[in-house]
């Protein structure tokens, strides 16, 4: 069985959002290596356990998958057939999933946002 982590993400500074917000952001569940990059050998086989949890004021949190795209590109996606929507990680194959590192995420509105990594935790 491949390790599966839990890593938190919260909305990191920006325009509008001068501290950040702790009420938008990700919870998503990847396989990890030591580096804390995602582990693109392990992901097959743990893709049954990949999973986004996505939050935000004022709405209800989505649930998805984590699929690996075209480019070895990393999209959450979330529905089915016409209810379909997809967010692109921006540079999830590169990035480093350790607390205080920064991620960017194309979101649903096309908008490209930052996230910070606030913790990482080994499930399983």
């Amino acid at each position: 069985m491949t390790s599966i982590s839990h890593i938190v993400l919260e909305l990191a500074r920006e325009k509008g959002h001068p501290l950040g917000d702790r009420g938008h952001g990700y919870h998503l569940y990847l396989p990890l290596d030591d580096d804390g990059l995602i582990d693109k050998d392990a992901f097959p086989a743990a893709k049954p356990y990949t999973r986004v949890r996505r939050f935000r004021p004022g709405q209800d949190e989505a649930h998805g998958q984590i699929v690996h795209g075209p480019g070895g590109h990393y999209h959450f996606r979330y529905g089915e057939g016409g209810d379909r929507v997809e967010e692109a990680g921006y540079r999830l194959e590169t990035e480093r999933f350790v607390p205080g590192e920064y991620v960017s995420v194309r979101e649903d509105d096309g908008v490209l946002h930052t996230f910070q990594v606030i913790s990482v935790k080994r499930e399983i």
